[in-house]
């Protein structure tokens, strides 16, 4: 296998525990935020803007959302999800140091990309690919096809983790070698 690509959020990072302030942000109670943080988040990871994705999330819980907030909402967001999980770091620390060839495949806005491209550690990886950027999210074919067209490789050229079933699923349909993530140690064990 040429490539070891890796989903971030949950993967890589830590779970965000920004929403509680995104919420009180927003004068509403957490789980009502919670629900429309999620429900609206596709559009956003497929490339919509900040402003239309907190204005969306704030029409619905009738919080109206002007655009220094939704500035404020976005840089609380992206500060959530910035925090990378120690051992996964240390595992591509490892890869990389090995001679792997890495990549990064989010479903993520684009404002999240460009966040991750501007840290140090993303230096690790050859390829990062946000669905945000092009406009399409897992698990649909197409950016795993667009995936692989970055890379110039072949589906079974790629092990691909990531923490959602149907995002495994996908990869396999594609004809990745996916793996349903269960955290560093076990990746270690599977990469040997």
């Amino acid at each position: 296998m040429n490539w070891i690509v890796f989903d971030y959020g949950d993967v890589l990072s830590k779970p965000s525990a920004a929403r509680p302030e995104m919420a009180a942000k927003l004068g509403v109670q957490l789980p009502e935020f919670e629900r429309a943080y999620w429900d609206l988040r596709i559009p956003y990871d497929a490339g919509s803007t900040p402003l239309e994705y907190w204005q969306a999330v704030g029409d619905t819980l009738d919080a109206p959302v002007d655009e220094a907030l939704s500035d404020e909402l976005t840089r609380i967001d992206v500060e959530g999800w910035s925090h990378l999980e120690p051992s996964s770091k240390d595992l591509l620390e490892a890869l990389a140091e090995a001679g792997a060839s890495l990549a990064l495949l989010s479903n993520a806005p684009s404002v999240f990309g460009e966040w991750v491209r501007a840290q140090d550690w993303a230096r690790l990886f050859k390829v990062t690919l946000f669905s945000g950027d092009v406009r399409c999210v897992k698990p649909d074919a197409k950016i795993f096809e667009l995936l692989l067209e970055q890379l110039e490789a072949k589906p079974g050229d790629c092990l691909f983790f990531d923490d959602r079933q149907s995002n495994v699923d996908g990869a396999n349909a594609v004809g990745l070698q996916a793996r349903l993530w269960n955290g560093a140690d076990a990746a270690r064990a599977w990469l040997g």
